[in-house]
């Protein structure tokens, strides 16, 4: 893949970026990166195929699962393939099959991989035409929301796999059948609503969805998520982003990055959770002991040691660590595809263009509300028609009023009768000291800028400061202000402690 980059006449579409950025340098070639997400899609069912000959190659029906540090065929053995009562492995032949269904589809979809890679277009037109549907913008929203629509739909009828498993394929593994468990069909999934959501809220222990002992609620939780996705993708299909997303949204290759990782990061710390505590969808005769990473193993057995790690101990540290990793990319794809928005550079560090009003900002659904922005411009350092030394007054009298309690209350002098003396001495000494932090910041930031391009209005969400206070001058009046209106609330303060037995009786 590299070379074929290295050759691309899309040369000024590629980021400048080493090898070791993967797909990120396919970016803004379609067609290269269908071709690299085929070619992984096979790497997928190529591994899942292999690894679970591997596991069948070394599987010994005499002892646990868990302690042969299998992951693939206690899956399998949850969802009622090749087992029967007590969790005993009755049958090694549905395992080879479902091996070859996952071996034989990689090679065709490798084939597709190496074709979009290497014979394909660089770039897929979004045209009416077939071809043409798989062709997309990044910055089109109506077509994004679309290909999320889509996934959201085959993400639903996933689920009703599972549905479709449990109530007409032969059923799954219940661990809590007499007798040690046992497969059955589950005739009746749980549809109440009330019940099912109810797992969100904690209705039904502390562990939230992890809290789920039947295998009903866990049947019913899938036909209901099933409908939701489904439902959630027909709305995205037929429906464009509605103005708020626009606004807030940034509709870029590593914005929709970040959100997938970010998916999948969750996904994963939820599912190391799940795997630690459920014993009704993680058996402990498939998985081991439920809270441990570790299963207990006779002396005789393993001399050399007293504990093994478990399967539940390799998917829940798996899970685990891959979920961080993914957070952390997270992280990092976000900032830079927030920081690309505003007009930043991340190789030269500094602002290379116009900031995109629209998408560079951090705003959210509740920042960006008209509600909060009307509260925003109420704010004495947004209000209009306050001069610099009025904002500083303003906003050093609320902080100075609200300072001296902590000190008074919590300070060292609180049991003696000089406690609200010494919350306003100290109260005055942080205003001091915010105010030589303020006439620092303001000196540094205005003289430079004096010398350099004015500062860009980063987003049109939030309301900018007043240009009164975007000079030397205008600061200094807002620091002076803030000193005085800090000291004079604290002194107001002070007031009011000092004499709340004779405003209780006059009032």
């Amino acid at each position: 893949m590299t070379a074929v980059v290295a050759e691309s006449p899309y040369q000024q579409n590629i980021p400048q970026t080493g090898w070791w950025a993967g797909n990120f340098r396919l970016v803004n070639l379609s067609g290269k990166l269908l071709g690299a997400h085929v070619a992984h899609a096979a790497l997928i069912l190529l591994w899942a195929g292999g690894m679970t000959l591997f596991e069948l190659s070394r599987f010994i029906p005499t002892q646990p699962m868990y302690e042969q540090g299998l992951i693939i065929l206690p899956h399998l053995a949850t969802l009622g393939f090749g087992v029967g009562a007590g969790g005993q492995i009755t049958s090694l032949y549905p395992y080879f099959v479902i091996a070859v269904l996952h071996i034989i589809p990689s090679v065709i979809l490798a084939a597709g991989g190496i074709y979009h890679s290497l014979l394909g277009p660089e770039v897929l037109e979004d045209n009416p035409t077939w071809a043409g549907f798989f062709g997309y913008d990044w910055k089109d929203t109506d077509k994004m929301t679309t290909i999320l629509g889509i996934h959201l739909m085959l993400l639903g009828f996933g689920a009703w796999l599972l549905v479709a498993k449990a109530m007409f394929w032969g059923g799954l593994f219940d661990p809590w059948v007499a007798g040690g468990g046992d497969v059955r069909v589950i005739n009746h999934p749980t549809l109440n609503p009330l019940t099912i959501f109810g797992y969100l809220f904690g209705a039904h222990g502390p562990q939230g969805m992890a809290a789920v002992d039947n295998l009903e609620d866990v049947v019913g939780g899938h036909i209901w998520v099933g409908l939701w996705c489904i439902g959630g993708g027909l709305f995205h299909i037929l429906t464009k982003p509605f103005s708020w997303a626009r606004r807030i949204l940034i509709y870029s290759g590593e914005a929709y990055l970040s959100y997938s990782i970010g998916a999948v990061a969750y996904m994963g710390f939820l599912a190391a959770y799940f795997a630690t505590v459920n014993n009704t969808v993680y058996p402990e005769v498939f998985y081991g002991p439920v809270e441990a990473l570790t299963s207990q193993v006779p002396v005789e057995a393993l001399p050399t040691a007293t504990g093994i790690i478990s399967s539940r101990g390799w998917l829940t540290t798996f899970h685990f660590v891959l979920a961080a990793i993914f957070l952390a990319g997270h992280i990092w794809h976000a900032i830079r595809a927030r920081g690309d928005a505003a007009g930043f550079d991340f190789k030269r560090g500094d602002m290379v263009r116009s900031p995109n009003v629209q998408s560079g900002n951090l705003a959210t659904p509740i920042s960006s509300s008209d509600l909060t922005l009307n509260f925003l411009k109420n704010l004495p350092i947004y209000r209009s028609g306050l001069s610099p030394l009025t904002r500083g007054l303003e906003i050093g009298m609320a902080h100075g009023y609200w300072l001296i309690g902590p000190f008074a209350k919590l300070g060292p002098l609180r049991d003696s009768t000089s406690a609200n003396l010494a919350g306003l001495i100290a109260a005055a000494g942080v205003i001091v000291i915010a105010t030589v932090c303020l006439s620092f910041y303001g000196s540094v930031t205005f003289e430079r800028r004096l010398k350099t391009l004015p500062r860009p209005a980063f987003t049109e969400t939030v309301p900018n400061v007043p240009t009164s206070l975007q000079s030397v001058d205008g600061w200094s009046q807002f620091s002076g202000g803030f000193l005085i209106g800090g000291v004079g609330g604290a002194i107001f303060a002070y007031l009011l402690l000092s004499n709340l037995d004779l405003l209780q009786q006059l009032i």
